[in-house]
């Protein structure tokens, strides 16, 4: 009988060990699941890039949440940047911040692979740099960056560099293409002074070169952002028309004058840009 007994209470342990077997699934690990990270990933998972801009009700149904769990997520999210809510709607797209997380990621992905190449076309040809960059509140956050002869101007800008948006070609057209609201919440976001004597700081005379540069397709900077370099940008949008992103080249102020400069970089860059609003569709990068 005791043998029975013991044998018992060994086979009671091994059941209690049983749902271990598993420490993937954390079903089976309740002790280590943290139930309200699990509900916050699976607001962020509940977006697609079918499904790119969503309400709370549709957040909250996909997510098989309540509302006012969801609510409340959403808003932590937004806080914090992985999510952000679309300008003149009721709708959330995922933020900027989900980018950083996956940036490792991103640095090896199919896209800035084969970007960068793209980009080293224009480089020295056409220009002493050529960039990839993105809006994040009123900065510039740099994806790639290719340069060759621009050591003398001491510019950092390599991928995951920051510069504010209302003094550089790349952050005026993207913000171009914003909403009027969220163009001056953006240029509102952080202080603006003169980079170099051309920069451009009050708020009307900004949002009229805005204007300029959605009515013209491509931004252009002329030491707005640093003696003695030139630069265009132009801008990427996604299936749906909205800005995602833009390219530009720089070139140093000493090679070339700025009409000759336009005349043989724009046609280049307007043609690059296409190429890689193609892949960022065909790659699901559309929000």
């Amino acid at each position: 009988m005791a043998g029975h007994s013991g044998m018992a209470k060994v086979e009671r342990k091994t059941a209690k060990r049983k749902p271990d077997a598993s420490p993937g699934n954390p079903k089976n690990n309740p002790k280590n699941y943290v139930a309200s990270v699990g509900k916050a990933f699976a607001v962020l998972k509940s977006f697609t890039s079918e499904a790119f801009e969503l309400t709370l009700s549709e957040i909250a149904a996909r997510a098989e949440l309540d509302r006012g769990t969801a609510f409340r997520l959403i808003q932590t999210l937004v806080e914090l940047g992985y999510l952000q809510a679309v300008p003149q709607s009721r709708r959330f797209r995922l933020g900027i911040a989900c980018l950083d997380l996956g940036y490792t990621v991103l640095s090896h992905g199919s896209l800035r692979t084969i970007v960068e190449p793209l980009l080293r076309d224009l480089v020295p040809e056409v220009g002493d740099a050529a960039s990839l960059g993105i809006l994040d509140g009123g900065d510039v956050v740099y994806l790639a960056r290719v340069g060759a002869g621009l050591d003398r101007h001491k510019m950092d800008r390599r991928p995951g560099t920051r510069i504010p948006a209302y003094s550089a070609a790349l952050g005026h057209v993207m913000l171009a293409h914003l909403a009027r609201d969220e163009q001056i919440a953006r240029l509102e976001a952080r202080p603006r002074v003169k980079l170099s004597e051309r920069t451009l700081t009050d708020l009307d005379a900004l949002l009229a070169r805005l204007d300029q540069v959605k009515k013209k397709g491509h931004a252009v900077s002329d030491g707005e952002n640093a003696y003695g370099l030139r630069t265009l940008a132009t801008p990427i949008f996604d299936g749906q028309g909205l800005v995602i992103g833009g390219l530009s080249v720089t070139v140093d102020a000493m090679r070339m004058d700025m009409a000759t400069f336009r005349d043989q970089a724009l046609p280049r860059l307007t043609r690059l840009t296409t190429l890689v609003q193609d892949l960022a569709i065909k790659s699901g990068l559309t929000s």
